[in-house]
């Protein structure tokens, strides 16, 4: 590779997210996008104004979200790497739509990582900022969510942050979890969701119309699921619209 063809790889921003629809409204909002595949991942790279994004969907889960991320260093050399996408509340005061920023990212198993964050929870325009919760695998009960909480402490889980934190961490990469609440604690997610949507992101089609056929009730599930999956990346997109700007001109 050239000299000029390292510097145009170069992002200033990347960001890692585990499904298509998380960043899909972020990414409308970029110019020049270009879509291209690497490492068996997706990689999405355009202009936020004058600003380099490079997105990469990793797919769900802790392995898969490490395997980005040190792709995406090596590959655009980001200044800055953001762990975005879709969290679920484990507090009942947050709302669909909510922002969570981490201070703090935990697993399961008893890795933590602090993070150098000087931003505060501002509930009434829907920012929370606390410790974020690394899961092994889908949170959609609500039971579950309450246990989880009281172990932890966390008050939004996802599977991935910590990944992401580590690899940043390890290449003296600048790092934030920005997540928005796409499943809040009012309802359980539907059992069908654990196999209609698979660790890559893509949905299975052939699960889809399985559970309709066993549950017909499950079609409104999913449409209800996927609204609020919509509203969640709106609100996410905005949110980022500030962080990626502040992160640019931090240098």
């Amino acid at each position: 590779m050239t000299s000029s063809e390292s510097d145009s790889a170069k992002a200033d921003i990347g960001i890692v997210s585990a499904l298509p629809i998380e960043l899909g409204q972020f990414m409308d909002r970029c110019e020049r996008v270009k879509h291209y595949k690497g490492e068996d991942l997706t990689f999405k790279g355009g202009r936020y104004d004058d600003i380099r994004v490079v997105v990469a969907e990793s797919g769900m889960g802790y392995a898969r979200a490490r395997k980005a991320s040190l792709a995406m260093i090596d590959a655009h050399s980001p200044k800055w790497i953001l762990s975005s996408g879709f969290a679920g509340a484990l507090i009942p005061t947050m709302k669909i739509g909510q922002i969570v920023v981490a201070n703090e990212i935990v697993d399961q198993h008893g890795q933590q990582k602090k993070l150098n964050l000087s931003l505060e929870s501002d509930i009434e325009s829907g920012l929370h900022v606390g410790r974020l919760l690394t899961a092994d695998e889908m949170v959609r009960k609500i039971e579950r969510k309450q246990q989880l909480h009281e172990q932890f402490k966390a008050i939004a889980v996802d599977m991935e942050s910590l990944a992401v934190a580590q690899v940043a961490s390890e290449t003296r990469t600048g790092f934030m979890a920005v997540r928005v609440i796409s499943d809040d604690m009012s309802a359980d997610l539907p059992p069908e969701v654990l196999s209609i949507i698979g660790d890559t992101g893509a949905v299975r089609v052939g699960a889809a119309l399985t559970s309709i056929f066993k549950r017909p009730e499950s079609v409104k599930d999913m449409l209800h699921l996927r609204t609020n999956a919509q509203a969640a990346a709106k609100s996410l997109a905005t949110f980022l619209d500030g962080v990626v700007h502040q992160l640019h001109s931090s240098g």
